[in-house]
This record gives structure tokens, C-alpha cells and sequence, in this order.
């Protein structure tokens, strides 16, 4: 890539890199939590560091909070918006390099309707929203049903299989795909150019980690041209089709949109799934539970999604001069919110720490966000975890972990890039 590009990467991702890494030294529990290995392997114990701090201190980044009640109020207050890599207070002449090296529309950046306040979200997330509602939602589950069965079936007959990649990456990307109108035989090109593209959502990545990012989305963003010009040709039934013929969106506004449902349609139920596994297999008397009383896996969900947030984190920006909790903020200062921190705040939760499938308040959890920004496919993501989960330990009861499986690492999209397992007893039905 020209320098143009490196030159954004140093001022973007380059100088927090640098800083968080000083800070990381000096002790800072942010800086440590995003930058070193051991904080991406298990963020909680620095997690809990940040909590040692008071419900909110100010850290290398800026502010930080694990607080629950803390987080959702931000997350609800229309005095803090939207923020992302391009959000920092940068001189005018760093603007003007990073405008110099454009990036193709992405999920990270505007007009992805994740970086955009109202009005301009509003008008974004309803150009959508008609294909999460619960009706739409349910006319997809017997296509979820049907994606599982097959998938299953086809797992090794000789009893291992990476479940990663055999299967829960495999459910979700067949489902937003079909809803995207893509065809069965680009799914693996969007896994791959998925998985470069993630570290985007992090902060401080590599200059390397970043130019694969960066050519992925420029090798998608050509696929979608192509796309969009055969769907305005032979228009479809699914998502993008409907966008397309409406013609509210431009082309940016359509591969924004699109790459953002691909991204989000996959990265949390992937994570869900695979992190649901771990936690039931270390909890075999829960599991045990589950076989028993079906009924409960809705709840389970729900506890692996709290316990285990396959998404950890999100950040705001004060919009104006404000306070919060008695510290005072200045209109540009960021907030950095660990979601799964106030999902494991004791004040909200009893015994925090402890999985547990038949907590009460599990679903209070703020893995999916709140306010105008909740996760606009988390029922779907809700519903292919269930289904994957149940049929995924009725068909395979035996299920065991072959070895420990290999941590993403991200520090916001928090799963599994590799779970190799023995599946063990193949059951003859899926319930």
C-alpha cells in the first residue's frame, strides 16, 4: 500500500498503539486489558481492575467504566454519541492525511449506520429495520433449522472437527448471506475477508494487522459494486434487493449497510455459539440440566451472553460539555464502556463470577447494547444460538474439547478462532 495509507494507520492506530503499550507498563488496567496477550486470553481479571477504580476513571484513551448503571445511561443519553477511530480531536492537517487515504465503505466508518447519530441514523436503521422484526425473524427459523441439520450431517464421521469453522461459523454465514442475496459459493471469500477486516473494531492494532483490513475491504468493495449493479438488474427477494429497488440509499449507503450486516450477522454468533460451547462443556451439571428441561436453553443464551460477551466493549463521545457521575467532560471526550464488565457488576448481578443458566436477570445484560443503538439482529442472533446450541448437544451428547481451544485476538469481538473437538456418540435425531 503507498505510504498515504501507512501515514493513517500511525495517526489513527500507530500513536494509541504506543501509548497504550507506556501505559501498559506503568500499570494503567486498560491499557493492560487491550494490549497484552494475557488480557485477550482472559480480560476479566483486569476488568476487575477497572472496577478497583471507582465506577469511572480516566485512563490513557480517555474515561472507562464497568459500572452497569453508568454504561446503560451513556448508552441512552442523547449528550454522548457515536465514536470511532476517525472520532479523536486531531489537528487539521492529520484530517486532511487520513481524508487523503480513503478506506472503502466499511462497517467501522460513516455511512455505516454503527458511526452515525440521528438524523442520519434514524434514517439508516429504518431502511432496514423491516427485516428484523419478530415476523421476519420467525419466517427464518425453519431455514435455521434446516442450515443446522445439514451441517451436522455433514460433520467428520471420524468423530473431530474444528467446531469453529465446521460449524458455528458456518450458521450464521449462511443465514446472512441468503438474507444478503449472496450465493452459496461466496460464503468462504466473506469469512476470509471477515476475519481480516475484525481487528478494525480494536484500538492500537498493527500497522499489519491494519493493511490486511484494509485490502480485504477494497477486495469486498469490488465485489459489491458487482453485486449491487446485477441486483438493480435481477432484483431478488432478500435485504439488499428491497434497499436496491427503494433507491433511499446510495451506493456508499448500500455496501456500507450491507458489509455491516454481513460483519454483524456473523462476528456475534460465532462468538455466542462458540463461547456457549466452552461454558457448557465447564459446567456439565448445567449442561446435564439442559437436556433435561429443554425449555431453559432461551435462558442459557441469555447467561452466555452476560457471562461471556462475545461483544466486550463499546466507546461514546461527549458531544457537549457535560457531567457524569461527578466528573466533568469536556465536548470531545471519549468514554470507553466494557460491556462485559457491567455485565458482571455485582450490584446488578448476584455472585457475578458464578455461570448460571437459571439467573433471573440474565437478559438485563448489555452485550447487545442499549438505546438507539441496540443490535438490530439480536433476536436473530438469540434465535440461531438456541437452535444451534440444543440441536448441536442432542445430536452430539458426548461432545468433548480435544484440546484447549485457541483465542481471537481481539479485544472487542471476544471468541474462538479454533475449537477442536471429539464429538463422541452421534445421536440418530436432532430434537
Amino acid at each position: 500500500m503507498s505510504p498515504r495509507y501507512r501515514l493513517r494507520w500511525l495517526l489513527e492506530q500507530g500513536s494509541p498503539r504506543y501509548a497504550l503499550r507506556l501505559n501498559a507498563r506503568r500499570g494503567d488496567p486498560f491499557a493492560r486489558l487491550v494490549g497484552s496477550r494475557a488480557g485477550l486470553r482472559d480480560p476479566y481479571p483486569y476488568i476487575e481492575q477497572i472496577r478497583e477504580r471507582g465506577r469511572m476513571y480516566r485512563g490513557p484513551i480517555g474515561w472507562a467504566t464497568a459500572d452497569y448503571e453508568l454504561s446503560r445511561a451513556i448508552l441512552r443519553d442523547n449528550r454522548f454519541g457515536v465514536f470511532g477511530m476517525n472520532g479523536f480531536e486531531l489537528p487539521a492537517v492529520a484530517k486532511r492525511r487520513i481524508a487523503a487515504a480513503p478506506l472503502p465503505p466499511n462497517p467501522v466508518e460513516a455511512p455505516s449506520m454503527l458511526q452515525l447519530d440521528p438524523p442520519e441514523h434514524t434514517r439508516m436503521r429504518k431502511s432496514v429495520s423491516a427485516a428484523f422484526t419478530p415476523r421476519a425473524i420467525g419466517r427464518l427459523r425453519d431455514r435455521v433449522e434446516s442450515v443446522t441439520v445439514e451441517l451436522l450431517e455433514a460433520l467428520p464421521s471420524d468423530g473431530s472437527a474444528d467446531l469453529i469453522a465446521n460449524f458455528a461459523g458456518q450458521v450464521p454465514i449462511a443465514i446472512i448471506a441468503e438474507m444478503l442475496g449472496f450465493p452459496q459459493e461466496s460464503r468462504p471469500q466473506f469469512l476470509e475477508w471477515g476475519d481480516a477486516a475484525s481487528p478494525l473494531l480494536d484500538i492500537g492494532i498493527s500497522w499489519k494487522a491494519w493493511r490486511i483490513a484494509a485490502e480485504s475491504m477494497m477486495q469486498m468493495d469490488g465485489y459489491l459494486d458487482r453485486h449491487i449493479a446485477q441486483l438493480r438488474a435481477q432484483p431478488g427477494e432478500d435485504i439488499l434487493s428491497s434497499l436496491v429497488s427503494a433507491g433511499n440509499l446510495d451506493d456508499n449507503e448500500l455496501k456500507a449497510t450491507a458489509s455491516l450486516l454481513m460483519g454483524a450477522g456473523f462476528e456475534t454468533t460465532v462468538n455466542l455459539i462458540g463461547n456457549g460451547v466452552v461454558q457448557l462443556l465447564a459446567h456439565p451439571e448445567q449442561l446435564a440440566r439442559l437436556h433435561k428441561e429443554p425449555e431453559l436453553w432461551p435462558q442459557a443464551v441469555e447467561e452466555v451472553l452476560r457471562f461471556d460477551a462475545p461483544v466486550q466493549t463499546t466507546a461514546r463521545i461527549a458531544l457537549c460539555d457535560t457531567e457524569i457521575d461527578g466528573n466533568k467532560m469536556h465536548k470531545g471526550a471519549v468514554v470507553v464502556l466494557s460491556l462485559a464488565g457491567a455485565n458482571r457488576d455485582p450490584k446488578m448481578f448476584e455472585n457475578p463470577d458464578r455461570f448460571d443458566i437459571t439467573r433471573a436477570n440474565a437478559k438485563d445484560h448489555l452485550t447487545f447494547s442499549s438505546g438507539i443503538h441496540t443490535c438490530l439482529g439480536a433476536s436473530l442472533a438469540r434465535m440461531e444460538a438456541i437452535h444451534a446450541l440444543r440441536s448441536l448437544f442432542d445430536r452430539f451428547p458426548d461432545l468433548s474439547l480435544a484440546q484447549t481451544p485457541e483465542r481471537r485476538q481481539l479485544f472487542t469481538l471476544h471468541g474462538y478462532s479454533r475449537m477442536p473437538v471429539n464429538l463422541g456418540h452421534r445421536a440418530t435425531a436432532v430434537v
